[in-house]
């Protein structure tokens, strides 16, 4: 791995997760009470033995760049790092990135680095624990110039990927994005035994689906990005070169989810929660690592705790009753509280004096929130309800809060009145 460096690319405007991407990126959004997507590809890259780490950011990067900066420092002799590579006008370069593969191109020479064979391209956005250094053998063995990993799917989840279609020997000859008819699903549709002959159980999901995580040979990349103005990989460079090189697909069989939208946002969270997660966070061999924040333990007076994960630093007063709900850093949760089917995703800081106007954070007495998504630093009033089950149908704006995907998201920094009740 000491030939190989990572490009995480972290600099999209993520209007799908709006508006939890109004005051941040998407690779800055907490997830699972005290983490941020972009701890999982970084966790993934250090579990892996890739320790030189580069992230390009652009869009509403500043909590990104604080997170990376506070988290992510490697001692003197390990040579590794994490560093961001923020989009930035030159004398040479006087817009901003157009899209992946721009970015990519527009810092070429960390690409040209001496000694450097290998580069892989990962997303910030996407939840899932893998070893890259089987990706990179796959790659060795099959004497490939570009290797991409995928994950099997049913005919139905298949509409909505762009999916491979393999030779016998696992080469990438054509990729479909989102087939929806059935012509276009069988041209694209891999044998089961194919799958299965290959290590991982096919169980009815017989198409490949892309997980946008490109390990390139160097030269090549380089050679593909200088002789193109294409700007995205999956558009883009990825076709491209389906066409005249050799590009191998790496198999990938585990949980694995693309937040791309506030519902796979909102149900990852939940799911993790429960008592048969998916996804943990604390695998004792690989744990997502996140920055250590030294708060106090959490205190819970005489309240029920049902199927949650409850994060560092909280307050839960009497007679509060919390199921199935992600409760994040800092939450101080009043008396007779009722949170059912939940995020919520804590404060920045504590607030000491609560009689200062506007400046309160937290959760008052005997309120009622289900369904819901509630930014950070909040403060929802006594007897408030939030409900997203009685939210009107559709997508919509209602001040400080947000139904996407039917659900009810509190704004970052918004404050519910006592006694208000959405929707009203």
């Amino acid at each position: 791995m000491d030939h190989c460096i990572s490009l995480i690319l972290g600099g999209g405007k993520g209007t799908r997760l709006l508006p939890l991407t109004q005051y941040r990126s998407k690779p800055a959004v907490p997830i699972g009470g005290k983490y941020r997507l972009i701890d999982v590809p970084i966790s993934n890259c250090i579990h892996s033995d890739l320790n030189r780490i580069y992230v390009l950011t652009q869009f509403n990067s500043i909590s990104l760049h604080r997170h990376i900066r506070q988290t992510y420092n490697f001692d003197l002799f390990s040579n590794g790092f994490v560093e961001i590579l923020a989009a930035q006008q030159t004398p040479g370069e006087t817009d901003w990135y157009q899209g992946t593969a721009d970015a990519v191109r527009k810092q070429m020479r960390f690409l040209k680095q001496p000694g450097l064979k290998h580069v892989l391209i990962l997303s910030g956005d996407q939840l899932y624990r893998m070893d890259y250094r089987q990706m990179l053998n796959t790659h060795l063995k099959s004497n490939a110039d570009v290797t991409i990993s995928t994950i099997p799917v049913n005919a139905q989840d298949a509409r909505g990927f762009g999916i491979m279609q393999l030779d016998d020997g696992g080469k990438v000859v054509d990729f479909v994005e989102k087939p929806q008819d059935d012509d276009a699903l069988n041209k694209v549709r891999t044998p089961a035994d194919w799958i299965d002959a290959h290590g991982v159980r096919a169980k009815g999901r017989e198409y490949l689906a892309s997980m946008g995580i490109y390990l390139f040979d160097r030269d090549l990349l380089v050679d593909l990005l200088e002789s193109s103005d294409h700007d995205d990989f999956g558009k883009h460079i990825f076709p491209m070169a389906i066409k005249h090189h050799h590009v191998q697909t790496h198999l990938f069989d585990d949980y694995w989810e693309d937040i791309g939208t506030i519902k796979a946002f909102f149900e990852c969270n939940l799911a993790m929660a429960s008592s048969d997660a998916p996804f943990r966070f604390g695998d004792h061999k690989h744990p997502i690592f996140t920055r250590p924040r030294f708060l106090p333990s959490t205190r819970f007076d005489n309240c029920e705790v049902k199927g949650s994960l409850i994060a560092d630093g909280c307050t839960i007063g009497p007679g509060s009753k919390i199921e199935n709900s992600v409760i994040g850093m800092r939450t101080t949760i009043g008396s007779n509280v009722t949170i059912r089917n939940s995020a919520i995703m804590g404060a920045d800081y504590y607030v000491h004096d609560h009689s200062a106007p506007g400046e309160c954070i937290g959760i008052g007495d005997n309120v009622v929130i289900d369904g819901a998504l509630v930014d950070k630093n909040v403060y929802i009033g006594n007897g408030a309800r939030i409900v997203s089950a009685d939210a009107p149908p559709g997508d919509g704006d209602y001040d400080s809060i947000a139904v996407s995907d039917g659900i009810a998201v509190v704004r970052k920094r918004s404050a519910i009145p006592d006694n208000w009740s959405f929707p009203k």
